[in-house]
């Protein structure tokens, strides 16, 4: 029993930042994680990255944010405790948890590795668990979360590059993998240079292949070609650059989010290529069959990626020296890093130093 006039905390208490309304601003916010269960692992946060899903969850322009909501998908740090029938993780290991925290574990998307596209997949933050709680994301000092969907951060790897790299990263990876994009020598285009494009880039060339950026701002090719690696540069807008161009792509990553037209860029496919999307478009687009059917070429999507991809990823990027380009910014910027975020300003993906900066006093 505690002396009289003590107060005593509670074990599993946390602290983060959150989101209240649709305005998107957020503040200090405490609240309590579940207490560490058998198959779990709790670890400290240290770093977690801002990506756009957390702008959108927060403003609730996706229509189902649950208020208050502490985003962050993209945290890293160190195991701290260890639940009894834990086998992959000990404390004091670097670890890292990405969109989702859970899955019904049953479905055929589950058993085969692919929990992104589980029917009833738990996200990271603004998501529910099966038994209806709410889950608090990474803008915070600590998570607990189920071994299955905890990913080993290898040594050689930076914890502060590590976090984008388990939603941008995986994001890329997971269609470049799947859609034969990573075989040395191909010829790769990739359209938008943002956080996720900036990764196409990196891990496309890291695959061996020789890689073409496709964007609307000219002004970006310097950056392309002489920070970033590309091999050359395409401004869409540009119709002898595109007429010049055609045939020539084995496979693009597109990665905007914003509505553009999709037949410039399946004219540059070559035969049997692939246009495969990243961006969430809201609006229905134009889609011109008669321009897949000559060529047989293929158009696709792809949305993160599975577990074991994300630690097949994470190992990739250690070995190769993959790392996402960053600004770390403290907890009390966050919102002024929102505010840039949705202005593009940013080069290219923002990582709040959580282990630093956030306090219970914030």
């Amino acid at each position: 029993m505690a002396a009289e006039g003590k107060v005593v905390e509670h074990p599993n208490k946390a602290f983060g930042w959150a989101a209240r309304d649709p305005s998107g601003l957020l503040s200090p916010f405490n609240f309590f994680r579940r207490e560490t269960g058998e198959k779990d692992v709790a670890f400290k946060v240290l770093y977690c990255g801002i990506c756009h899903s957390d702008l959108h969850m927060a403003k609730n322009e996706w229509g189902n944010s649950i208020y208050p909501l502490v985003p962050g998908h993209e945290l890293v740090g160190v195991v701290t405790e260890v639940g009894s029938k834990v086998e992959k993780f000990k404390v004091g290991d670097n670890v890292g948890v990405g969109y989702m925290i859970d899955s019904c574990r049953a479905c055929q998307n589950c058993e085969d590795g692919l929990e992104n596209y589980c029917p009833t997949y738990t996200t990271t933050c603004g998501g529910k668990y099966r038994d209806g709680t709410v889950t608090y994301g990474g803008f915070s000092d600590s998570l607990v979360a189920d071994e299955h969907f905890v990913v080993l951060i290898p040594g050689s790897l930076p914890l502060e590059v590590a976090g984008p790299l388990l939603c941008a990263g995986v994001t890329v990876y997971s269609p470049l993998k799947y859609y034969g994009l990573d075989k040395p020598g191909l010829h790769i285009g990739v359209v938008g240079l943002g956080g996720l494009g900036h990764m196409a880039v990196k891990f496309a060339k890291a695959f061996g292949a020789n890689v073409t950026v496709i964007s609307t701002s000219p002004n970006k090719e310097n950056e392309a070609i002489e920070h970033l690696g590309a091999d050359s540069f395409l401004i869409s807008r540009d119709p002898n650059q595109l007429k010049a161009a055609m045939g020539t792509l084995d496979g693009i990553i597109d990665t905007v989010s914003a509505g553009h037209p999709l037949l410039p860029l399946i004219g540059l496919l070559k035969s049997h290529g692939k246009l495969v999307m990243l961006g969430v478009i809201v609006k229905p687009v134009d889609l011109p069959v008669y321009a897949l059917l000559g060529g047989r070429k293929l158009l696709g999507g792809s949305m993160v990626g599975g577990i074991k991809e994300t630690q097949e990823m994470i190992d990739f990027a250690a070995k190769h020296d993959v790392k996402p380009d960053i600004e770390i910014v403290p907890i009390d910027y966050v919102n002024t890093a929102m505010e840039r975020l949705a202005k593009g300003d940013v080069r290219y993906r923002f990582v709040i130093d959580i282990g630093n900066t956030l306090k219970p006093s914030s």
